[in-house]
Formats: C-alpha cells, sequence, structure tokens
C-alpha cells in the first residue's frame, strides 16, 4: 500500500508538471512578449535563483512574474516562509494558480514595470530580496534601468536584485552602473541554459 501510495504522489507530480507546462506555453503563445521561455524554469535554475537569497534576513522577499511557481517552490525549500512571499504576476491565470498552490502568500495581479505603483500598500516592510523573471530584453534599456531604480526604493540597503537571463550578457546595461553586479557560472542543465545575475546598491559611506 504504502508503495502505490508513493506511486501515486509522483504520479500526480508528474502530472502537475505537464500541466504547468501545457499553461505556460498557452500563455507564451498569446503573448510571447510577456515570458522569456516556452517553459518554466527547471529546478536547477530555480534553486541557483533562491540560492542568492537569504532566508534569515528580515522583510518580505517579492517575486516578479512568478508564473507558475518554480522560482516560488524552491525559495520556500530554501527556507523562505511562504508567508513572506509578495508574488507580484501579470497574468490572472497564473494569479489564480498560484493563490491555490501558495495560499500563505500574497498574490498580486499587476504590472511589474512599474513596480512602485503596483506594490503600493502591498509591503509591510523593506524587501529583503526581489527576484524577477521578466524578459527584459524585449524592454529598451531605459525602462529596464528605471525598473531597478524602482527595486532599490523598496529593498533594505544592499539586498539583491535578482534576474535570470538566457543571454550570455547582462540585462541590465553594465554602462556607468549605480549598482554593482556578480553573475553566477552559466546553468547548463536548464533548457535553455540560463544565468542569473544580481544587482546591489553601492553601499553608502
Amino acid at each position: 500500500m504504502r508503495h502505490r501510495g508513493e506511486a501515486r504522489k509522483v504520479a500526480g507530480k508528474t502530472a502537475e508538471k505537464f500541466g504547468d507546462a501545457a499553461q505556460f506555453f498557452r500563455t507564451w503563445a498569446e503573448k510571447p512578449l510577456q515570458l522569456g521561455s516556452v517553459t518554466p524554469s527547471s529546478r536547477f535554475l530555480s534553486r541557483a535563483i533562491a540560492s542568492y537569497v537569504d532566508p534569515r534576513a528580515d522583510g518580505p522577499v517579492v517575486e516578479i512574474g512568478p508564473g507558475t511557481g518554480p522560482v516560488t517552490e524552491a525559495l520556500v525549500r530554501h527556507g523562505v516562509a511562504e508567508s513572506r512571499l509578495v508574488l507580484l504576476e501579470y497574468s490572472p491565470e497564473f494569479c489564480a494558480l498560484l493563490r491555490r498552490r501558495f495560499p500563505a502568500a500574497t498574490v498580486v495581479q499587476g504590472d511589474g514595470y512599474a513596480l512602485t505603483r503596483t506594490l503600493a500598500g502591498e509591503l509591510p516592510a523593506k524587501a529583503a530580496a526581489i527576484i524577477s523573471g521578466l524578459p527584459l530584453f524585449t524592454k529598451p534599456e531605459a525602462l529596464r534601468l528605471d525598473l531597478l531604480r524602482q527595486a532599490f526604493t523598496l529593498m533594505k540597503p544592499d539586498a539583491p536584485f535578482i534576474q535570470f537571463t538566457y543571454a550570455m550578457v547582462s540585462p541590465m546595461p553594465l554602462k556607468d552602473p549605480f549598482f554593482t553586479w556578480r553573475a553566477s557560472p552559466r546553468i547548463w542543465r536548464n533548457v535553455p541554459p540560463a544565468r542569473v545575475w544580481i544587482y546591489r546598491q553601492p553601499m553608502k559611506n
């Protein structure tokens, strides 16, 4: 009986992943510029993103564009309490799914590029981290940099803004930056291969 129960659990997880992939692909097919990929982030990429968040840091953790929630799940597994998560998602369908899957999290439907306006009144304190899954290369440089500036106003000093990309170069232009940055090694086990970029405000003396 135990083996049957475990088999059902594995089958259920597999069906859920196929369902997530199908819903993700449908959304991408309808609005390709809204999503950066035709599939959700793999567990390898999701774990890498979550590893840059300190679960002991005080304050909410914001995720922009969580989609079906693979990074959200990795954050919870990494030790971030679900009740600390603020999930900002543009798609109403994904918002409904996220509310079912992460009932203790705060799910906000709205535009991630209008970050300060969309999250007005939603954050109880300065954020400990902001994670972005937005496809930044579909937007002009000025809009990308404005997003980062908005994020810095919502975060604690030295808190990370974490962005993943499938490109080889930084999504945030590195010429005359007003931020510090670092990049992860290439994550080859994700399809397509990806890299995580971490941006911070320089600490004031």
